[in-house]
C-alpha cells in the first residue's frame, strides 16, 4: 500500500532542488499542437503545489510522444510548458537540454517556490534505454527525486528507475493516490463488487479478469470483445474482422473456471449495416446468426440488465467502453453505463484506461467517480497483478 512508502509532506525541502517526474503526455487536437485534454497536468499540480509550499525548486519532467531518441519538433515540450503555466497561475521556466551546462545553469538561476521544466526526456536517448549516463546526468540537477509519473512507471526507464538508484526517491501526490486506488479495487472489501470491461481486444483483458475475479461477484462484458467472443463460441460474427489470436483469448476466457461463473454478456446488440458514423443500424439478439454487419455498441435490453447490477454494487472497477461511444448512433451503451456508475452514490467507484477516461470525460461525469486513474498502460498492469518497475523502485529507495 501507499502508506508503506515514505511521505514526501513529511521531508524538509526548503531551498532544496527536487526534480519532478510527471507523465504530461498530453494528447493533442489532430495535425496541431493544441492540447485536447490536460488532465494529466491537472492530476499533478496538487504536488507541483505541495512542493512550492515547502519552498523547493521544482525541476519538472516528462516524455511527450514517441521521439525515440532524436530531437522532433513537433514534439517539443513548450505547449505543455505553456499550459503548465496557465493550470498553475504561475510561470514555468523552460531550461531546455533535458540535459546539458545550460540546463545546469537554470537551475542555479531558480529561488525558493521556482518550477522549471526540461524539453522532452525522450529526445535523449538514454531515457528509454535507462543508460546510467543518463540518470546521473539528470541527478546532477537534484538534491531530492519525487516520482508522480503513475502513467509510466511501468517502464524501466532512466527518468522513472535509474534516478531513483541515486537520489533520495519519494511518491508524489498523484502517485500515492493512484497505487491507494487500485490496491483498493483489487481488495476483496466492499462486497458485492464488480468488474466492467470492455474496449476491442479480448487478449488486453485477460489478465485483468483473472486478477480481478477473485475478489469481484460478477464480469460485465461489453465493446469490440463481443463479436471475438461470439466467434469462439462458434457463431458468426457479421462483418467484423476477428483475428485468430482474438478467437483463441477469447475461448481462454470462455473455458477458464475461476471466470466463466461470474462473467455476464450481453443479450442484444446494436448492429451497424456499414462501418460508418451515419449507418443505419438495429437491434439484434446476441445469440443471432450475424452474417453481416458491424456490432458498435451493446443492445438496450443489456444496458437495462447492467445497470440494475451496477445500482446493487459497492465496488465498481471499469476498464473499456461498450462501443465505438465516439459516434453518437453507437454511444448509448457507453453513456448509459457511465452515468448509471455516476448515479451509484454508495459505491466506491474507480475507472481507468485511456478509452474509458475519454469516453467518461466526454460525457460529464469524471467529478462523480470515486477515482479516475491517469495510468494507462500502467492501471492495466497493475490491476493484473504486475510489479511496476517505477513503483518497486520507490520501495527499494
Amino acid at each position: 500500500m501507499a502508506d508503506q512508502l515514505p511521505r514526501i509532506e513529511e521531508v524538509d525541502l526548503r531551498g532544496q532542488r527536487v526534480l519532478l517526474r510527471a507523465d504530461l503526455n498530453v494528447t493533442f487536437e489532430p495535425e496541431t499542437t493544441n492540447i485536447s485534454d490536460d488532465s494529466r497536468i491537472h492530476a499533478t499540480v496538487p504536488t507541483i503545489e505541495l512542493l512550492r509550499r515547502k519552498g523547493a525548486k521544482t525541476i519538472l519532467c516528462s516524455h511527450l510522444g514517441r521521439p525515440k531518441g532524436s530531437v522532433v519538433p513537433d514534439m517539443r515540450i513548450e505547449p505543455v510548458l505553456r499550459r503548465t503555466s496557465e493550470v498553475l497561475g504561475a510561470e514555468v521556466v523552460a531550461l531546455g537540454g533535458p540535459i546539458g551546462s545550460s540546463v545546469l545553469e537554470g537551475v542555479h538561476g531558480l529561488s525558493e517556490g521556482d518550477v522549471a521544466m526540461l524539453e522532452n526526456l525522450r529526445f535523449n536517448p538514454g531515457e528509454e534505454a535507462n543508460d546510467a549516463g543518463f540518470a546521473r546526468d539528470l541527478t546532477s540537477l537534484a538534491d531530492v527525486f519525487v516520482n508522480d509519473a503513475f502513467g509510466a512507471s511501468h517502464r524501466s526507464h532512466a527518468s522513472i528507475v535509474g534516478v531513483a538508484t541515486i537520489l533520495p526517491t519519494y511518491p508524489g501526490l498523484l502517485m500515492r493516490a493512484e497505487i491507494d486506488a487500485l490496491n483498493r479495487a483489487l481488495s476483496s472489501d466492499e462486497r458485492p463488487a464488480i468488474a466492467i470491461l470492455g474496449g476491442a481486444k479480448v487478449a488486453d483483458k485477460l489478465g485483468i479478469a483473472s486478477s480481478l475475479a477473485p475478489n469481484v461477484d460478477a464480469i460485465l462484458i461489453g465493446g469490440g470483445m463481443i463479436a471475438a467472443i461470439i466467434a469462439a463460441q462458434g457463431n458468426p460474427a457479421g462483418t467484423s474482422a476477428v483475428g485468430k489470436d482474438e478467437i483463441e483469448a477469447a475461448k481462454v476466457l470462455l473455458e477458464d473456471p475461476a471466470l466463466s461463473t461470474k462473467l455476464m454478456f450481453p443479450s442484444d446488440l446494436i448492429v451497424a449495416d456499414e462501418f460508418s458514423i451515419d449507418s443505419s443500424h438495429h437491434v439484434v439478439r446476441a445469440d443471432a446468426k450475424l452474417t453481416s454487419g458491424f456490432i458498435l455498441d451493446i443492445g438496450p435490453t443489456s444496458v437495462a440488465r447492467y445497470t440494475n447490477v451496477i445500482e446493487s454494487s459497492n465496488k465498481i472497477v471499469w476498464n473499456g467502453p461498450m462501443g465505438l461511444f465516439e459516434w453518437p448512433q453507437f454511444a448509448n451503451g457507453t453513456s448509459s453505463i457511465a452515468r448509471a456508475i455516476a448515479d451509484n452514490e454508495h459505491a466506491y467507484k474507480l475507472a481507468g484506461g485511456g478509452s474509458t477516461v475519454e469516453a467518461i470525460n466526454a460525457f460529464g461525469v469524471s467529478d462523480r467517480l470515486s477515482h479516475l486513474s491517469t495510468g494507462g498502460g500502467a492501471s492495466l498492469e497493475f490491476l493484473e497483478g504486475k510489479v511496476l518497475p517505477g513503483v518497486a523502485a520507490l520501495r527499494q529507495s
